[in-house]
């Protein structure tokens, strides 16, 4: 299963963390991990290309985590809420595919926030 954590720091989501594989077909054809993959690298490109913000992440197989280095404003609200939606809506489609959760807050500075 994989397991989308959603961190925030107060009213604003600040960061992600993507965990796992959600085990419904081989690697390489599986239609869910493709989706929540596709959606948390958009959210990531729009956030470091398009906002111009700066960002730690960290990569691994099946692991993807994204934290703002800056506070969170409504144009980074507005690419988490877009990706969260994607993501929620993956979620009731196999719920035994993708858990989405929220976490307590983000401390800032700090290093693995994960």
């Amino acid at each position: 299963m994989i397991k989308a954590e959603i961190h925030s720091n107060g009213d604003k989501i600040d960061g992600f963390a993507i965990l796992g594989h959600s085990g419904t077909a081989p690697r390489g054809q599986d239609i869910y991990c493709a989706g929540v993959s596709s959606l948390s690298q958009s959210a990531y490109l729009a956030l470091v290309k398009h906002l111009k913000r700066q960002v730690r992440f960290e990569q691994a197989s099946g692991d993807f985590k994204v934290i703002l280095d800056d506070e969170p404003d409504e144009l980074t609200e507005a690419v988490f809420q877009t990706m969260l939606l994607g993501l929620i809506e993956i979620e009731k489609l196999r719920p035994d595919a993708l858990q989405v959760s929220r976490v307590g807050e983000t401390v800032r500075g700090e290093q693995n926030d994960f």
